[in-house]
């Protein structure tokens, strides 16, 4: 049976592994599952779209509609990636740090083309143009593409929402355009099981209660700054317990406002009952009762997954940086030339944090 693995919010860093476990450097995924909405669909004049799943997608993103973050059902196939795959560096984590959201685009290149651009960028990232590209400037570079994703998504969606270049979109307004009449659709769910549909109720909810994190004068009004709370909590200190409740309903299956140990490795694995549990299950275990479960009762609450997916001292640009330089190092120098980095392509333009790859195949970097 394959492995599962839980949604946590998309561009959050998510923390070591081993959180408290000097020894255990390994990050936690961080993955998103795009999903189309029915209502969106119909709300949205892309209709023509809907042939190919991917072609409606970029059309989304290109309306600046939202995408919809909901968890893997059972035996889904993943689509990105894991830094550690059973206890084993998974190259593709790092491949899809350096290529970000255009990572198809990248793999369409030829590889002539995508290492001659690779290596002007390289020259970027070498801000002091002396032939080495340090810790401090892959580090510097990674926080740059992560700025300008959410720059860039923000910049979109505000146009989107907000076509008459208003201060501030009204809740109504964003409502109306990314849920349209939604009652007719929960009508439609009743008849379905829960393994079948969700809750655009649910995600209806979920969105007010961001909203109303992101609000902070209180008028039911977003400012751009504000709306660009709404759009990347993980990135604002206020939205931080909105990031850990949205976790918890995630992965709390039977609502207590717990997660048990059952519910925790059962967001990443679930295997058959003749099946010999692995061993990277078993380290997960011994993590959550050593590291997670602080006051040793069995489960998680509230304090202690924020611990877990926010921790308070991990930089994950600073983790990303130095887990690249000790791939790509072979001198053992602390630094790396061009020759290093071509030489390990595959790990550079497959980093999570780097964004490569979208810069790959943006035209405004060549």
């Amino acid at each position: 049976m394959k492995e599962t693995y839980s949604v946590i919010s998309p561009k959050l860093a998510g923390g070591p592994k081993g959180l408290g476990d000097p020894d255990d450097k390994s990050l936690r995924k961080v993955e998103k599952d795009v999903l189309i909405p029915k209502i969106m669909r119909e709300r949205t004049k892309t209709e023509k779209c809907v042939n190919e799943v991917k072609e409606f997608h970029d059309c989304c993103l290109n309306s600046g509609l939202l995408n919809v973050i909901k968890c893997r059902k059972e035996n889904e196939d993943v689509s990105n990636e894991d830094h550690y795959i059973n206890s084993q560096h998974n190259p593709a984590y790092d491949h899809e740090a350096f290529l970000g959201e255009e990572a198809k685009t990248f793999d369409q290149l030829t590889p002539e083309e995508s290492t001659r651009r690779l290596g002007i960028i390289v020259d970027k990232i070498d801000y002091d143009k002396d032939g080495y590209v340090t810790q401090e400037e892959l580090k510097d570079w990674i926080m740059y593409t992560q700025q300008r994703y959410i720059r860039d998504d923000v910049e979109r969606q505000w146009r989107s929402h907000n076509p008459d270049g208003k201060d501030k979109i009204l809740w109504t307004e964003y409502t109306a355009m990314v849920y349209g009449d939604i009652d007719e659709y929960e009508k439609e769910k009743q008849d379905k099981s829960d393994d079948e549909s969700f809750s655009y109720l649910q995600m209806l909810k979920r969105d007010r209660r961001r909203w109303s994190a992101a609000d902070l004068d209180g008028d039911d009004a977003l400012t751009k700054e504000e709306f660009t709370s709404f759009l990347h909590a993980e990135h604002a200190e206020h939205m931080k317990d909105v990031i850990v409740l949205e976790t918890m309903e995630d992965i709390d299956k039977d609502g207590d406002g717990k997660i048990s140990l059952t519910e925790y490795i059962g967001d990443m694995y679930r295997g058959s009952e003749d099946e010999e549990e692995p061993e990277w299950v078993k380290n997960e275990k011994e993590q959550f009762s050593l590291y997670r479960d602080k006051d040793g009762d069995g489960s998680l609450n509230a304090d202690e997954v924020k611990t877990w997916i926010i921790p308070a001292e991990f930089d994950h640009a600073e983790a990303e940086s130095r887990h690249l330089i000790y791939e790509a190092d072979t001198d053992a120098d602390h630094k790396l030339t061009k020759d290093e980095i071509l030489e390990k392509y595959d790990i550079f333009v497959g980093s999570q944090a780097t964004d490569f790859g979208e810069a790959l195949a943006r035209h405004d970097e060549f």
